[in-house]
C-alpha cells in the first residue's frame, strides 16, 4: 500500500477495518470495510460507535464507493471515510466531494498531482457531501 493521504487532524485508527457482515455482529468493533455490493445503509444505526469506514474500490471503474459515502455522509457519519485500493488521482477530487477525507491507493499519489487535482475546478455543479455551493446556487446568491 501507498502512504496514507489524509484530511483529518484525529489519530488514524490503527486497525483495517471488518466486513460489514462482521461488524454487525461485533458490538464492540469501530472499523469497518464496505466491498462493493454492501449496502451502506446497513450501516446507518451504528454510525456513532464507528471510527473508520474503508470502502474498497478494486478498480477503478467501479463507482460504487461513491454511493456509499454519501449515503453515510447524509446520514451523519463524522468519522473518518478512507477510499482504499485502485484509488487513482483522476478520481481524489470527486471523492472528496462525496465525503472520503481518507485515501489509501494500492500505488503512491504523486503530491504535486493531488494538489493540482484539488485546485482543477474551481466551481461545481450538483451539491454533495462536501457542502460547496454549486455554480447555479452561486449565481443566485444562494450558499451550501
Amino acid at each position: 500500500m501507498a502512504e496514507l493521504l489524509r484530511f483529518r487532524a484525529d489519530e488514524p485508527a490503527d486497525h483495517p477495518g471488518i466486513t460489514v457482515d462482521a461488524f454487525l455482529d461485533q458490538p464492540d468493533a469501530d472499523a469497518v470495510r464496505i466491498e462493493p455490493g454492501d449496502d451502506a445503509r446497513a450501516l446507518i444505526p451504528h454510525l456513532a460507535r464507528l471510527r473508520l469506514v474503508e470502502v474498497n474500490f478494486p478498480i477503478f471503474g467501479d463507482g460504487r464507493g461513491y454511493s456509499s459515502a454519501r449515503i453515510l455522509r447524509e446520514a451523519g457519519y463524522g468519522g473518518e471515510l478512507r477510499a482504499v485500493g485502485d484509488v487513482l488521482v483522476d478520481q481524489i477530487a470527486a471523492l472528496r466531494r462525496c465525503g472520503f477525507d481518507g485515501f489509501d491507493p494500492d500505488q503512491p499519489l504523486d503530491p504535486a498531482d493531488t494538489e493540482i487535482a484539488f485546485a482543477r475546478w474551481s466551481a461545481v455543479y450538483q451539491p454533495a457531501a462536501d457542502g460547496r455551493a454549486p455554480i447555479w446556487a452561486a449565481r443566485h446568491g444562494e450558499t451550501a
